[in-house]
């Protein structure tokens, strides 16, 4: 950790003093507890005693991620710089938001490793390591990453990798209660942030890739008791209603599925995006894909499969089903509607609406009544060749014809790397304008052939064809991703909800920038995909600040005030974005140690530390094993491997083309034995043979060969 000298001259501990009483006080009411969140504060965040702290993931319940703050703005932003930050020792991808409230930052790490940091100065106060079993990384999607954690009445809630949701207190970190929230026997994982809403925590689950039904709960802040448990997808019609909240829902979903679909767990499983009125007492759910990912294998091809990517509305006291929408109804191409869910009172033809928006990874941008889930509107933020438009009367999408998939390679924009995914976004009243990452990719997709099918469990159960299950269309597959590869292109998108059209962009290199922050200072913060922190004009785009940081600041930024002195904080520590485009950087993509960066104004005296030197690219065994070993090889690397390590072996946590000497030479155990447990590769032997290990060797090595003289001349 690094200080500046203001920061530590003024160096001093934080008073905290708990209090008999957890009540609401108003909102004005100087703090009781540390994290001391309550409804009354929440209600009012802008309130003079709220406004300065960040108390929920998204700031506020409405998930706008805008703050009044102004001593930061538009014309004072250039004289912005580094107060403090913190090294987080790891180089896997963090992506939480941090929550700062009064005056304390709570910030969570890879593997759900909590830190407390007085918020002037970046002293440490307590750090908690929940000691996550390394093995769940590979049970989670892109990594074991958490995209923030909650607090409430002294309390911070974790909810950790292994499904355990744990309750620490807020003065000295220390757990005081635990759930397991999930079954084990299941590839269920979590990385998204849990809510408190109301003194209720509120949490989903990821997993769908792997084989598992989908559902979110809601538990006792104060107790850790569960008070509801909601499914998104129905389970087998012969076991007969759940005695859940959802049993009401479920009649309505179970119609709309076919075949055995709950021998493969369905999916819908909501592993990000959560929001909450308290005025209609409603919680939102965003959920994911289904399981497998071929309509064709999960429903033989038929139905809607409810409640798979959709926003369903539920009672906040007792989870009971109120309205659904669902954005992709036949869902075949991994369009999860899990992405960030805002609410907001929009002026629209004349007449104010109470609405929620969305713009998930299909490239439409929703506006929905949050009352009753009718469509207010849906138009396409990137292009997209799955579906012309939604009809405005159905609801529905209009798809192209021919655009569910068959053994036949085809090229689907977007695909399932995102339009838009995780990646935070804000709100400004003041601009009317919703701010967000967006991405323009493609990918090839096709389904296997029937007979080829097989589904294992805690394995990627996409019922794709990643390979190419002849020669024609091994060779068709080669020629789309080419184009697909071309098309890359990713932007700062400024969105006009009203009108439903772009108001601004900026565009950058690659996709892969992370969230973003708006506020009353004319300002939007984002970390870009260049390995800069910028800030730009709300009202126009334009860039008024910017400052390397030698990595990617991925997740959401936040900022705060402590007596006076306004900061911006962010982690930047790259993972959870596939890029395709990275591999042709010239010196590779290299990035720094994950780290939490503060700024403030005028702060001066941090510098980041440099770079370690770059190592040489090395060259690839030469391939020895046959094609049909290969072709094995590549099927097994979709199933099992590419959702860290990027489709195609590109673009992922690390490129396992250009592996080293020593790991080509430990790959079996690496793979089978997990010996690299400890950097978060856990070992597959429960899934995997030696056999099956040693065709997805054949496959990296000859991936490697196809691409190492390009690359290596560029480097």
């Amino acid at each position: 950790m690094r200080f500046g000298k203001a920061a530590v001259m003024g160096m001093l501990a934080l008073m905290l003093s708990p209090s008999a009483s957890a009540g609401d006080e108003p909102p004005s009411q100087p703090p009781a507890l540390p994290a001391h969140v309550t409804s009354a504060r929440m209600s009012a965040p802008d309130a003079p005693g709220n406004a300065g702290s960040w108390m929920s993931h998204g700031r506020s319940y409405d998930e706008q991620r805008y703050s009044p703050l102004t001593q930061i703005n538009d014309r004072t932003v250039g004289r912005l710089g580094l107060a403090w930050y913190d090294d987080l020792a790891t180089y896997r991808g963090v992506q939480a938001t941090p929550l700062v409230i009064d005056g304390i930052i709570y910030n969570a790490s890879a593997f759900n490793i909590v830190t407390a940091y007085d918020g002037r100065t970046g002293r440490k106060l307590w750090t908690h390591d929940p000691q996550v079993e390394r093995q769940w990384a590979r049970l989670a999607c892109c990594g074991p990453s958490t995209r923030g954690i909650a607090a409430w009445k002294g309390r911070i809630y974790i909810a950790a990798l292994d499904g355990r949701l744990i309750a620490l207190d807020a003065k000295t970190g220390k757990p005081v209660w635990t759930v397991q929230t999930f079954d084990r026997a299941y590839p269920y994982s979590i990385t998204g942030a849990p809510r408190v809403f109301d003194g209720k925590v509120v949490i989903g689950h990821g997993g769908a890739d792997y084989g598992v039904r989908g559902f979110v709960s809601a538990f006792d802040a104060e107790t850790g008791r569960r008070l509801w448990k909601f499914y998104t997808v129905p389970g087998n019609p012969a076991d007969g209603p759940d005695g859940e909240a959802s049993d009401s829902a479920m009649k309505i979903a179970r119609p709309t599925w076919h075949g055995q679909w709950w021998k493969y767990g369905g999916g819908g499983t909501a592993w990000d995006s959560f929001a909450y009125d308290p005025r209609l007492n409603l919680v939102y759910i965003g959920t994911g894909n289904g399981s497998p990912l071929s309509w064709h294998f999960r429903s033989e091809g038929k139905g809607d499969n409810l409640f798979l990517c959709s926003i369903v509305a539920v009672d906040a006291d007792s989870g009971a089903y109120k309205w659904h929408y669902q954005m992709v109804p036949e869902e075949d191409w991994d369009f999860t509607c899990t992405q960030p869910m805002m609410l907001a009172d929009l002026r629209i033809g004349g007449k104010s609406r109470q609405v929620i928006m969305q713009a998930p990874k299909n490239g439409f941008f929703y506006v929905l009544d949050r009352r009753t889930g009718a469509l207010i509107s849906a138009e396409k933020f990137v292009s997209g060749n799955w579906a012309s438009h939604v009809d405005p009367k159905t609801g529905r999408p209009v798809l192209y014809p021919g655009v569910h998939l068959t053994t036949t390679p085809q090229r689907i924009t977007p695909s399932l790397l995102a339009a838009h995914s995780w990646h935070p976004w804000s709100f400004s009243p003041k601009t009317g304008l919703v701010y967000f990452p967006a991405m323009e990719q493609s990918i090839v997709y096709a389904r296997q052939r029937d007979a080829d099918f097989r589904f294992v469990p805690f394995r990627n159960n996409a019922g794709y064809d990643y390979a190419g299950a002849t020669p024609e269309n091994a060779a068709l597959r080669r020629k789309l991703q080419a184009e697909a590869d071309a098309m890359e292109k990713g932007y700062l998108l400024a969105w006009d909800p009203v009108k439903q059209r772009e108001a601004w962009r900026v565009p950058y290199s690659l996709p892969g920038s992370g969230g973003t922050l708006a506020t009353a200072g004319n300002l939007v913060f984002q970390g870009t995909i260049e390995k800069t922190f910028a800030a730009y004009r709300a009202d126009d785009g334009r860039k008024l600040w910017e400052m390397p940081v030698d990595n990617v600041a991925i997740g959401g930024p936040v900022t705060y005030e402590i007596d006076g002195v306004q900061y911006v904080a962010v982690n930047v520590g790259w993972g959870g974005s596939i890029v395709a485009g990275l591999s042709k950087i010239p010196g590779g993509f290299r990035v720094s140690p994950a780290r939490l960066l503060v700024f403030r104004l005028d702060a001066s005296g941090v510098a980041l530390p440099p770079l370690p030197p770059p190592t040489a690219l090395p060259r690839p065994p030469f391939l020895r094993a046959s094609e049909e070993e290969v072709r094995l090889g590549a099927q097994l690397y979709g199933e099992t491997c590419a959702r860290c390590h990027g489709e195609n072996a590109r673009g992922g946590l690390k490129d396992l083309r250009y592996m080293t000497s020593e790991t080509h030479a430990q790959f079996l155990d690496i793979v089978l034995k997990g010996t690299r447990a400890a950097q978060g590769m856990a070992g597959f032997s429960d899934v995997l043979s030696k056999a099956q290990a040693e065709a997805i060797h054949a496959f990296l090595i000859a991936r490697g060969n196809e691409d190492w003289q390009d690359d290596a001349a560029r480097k």
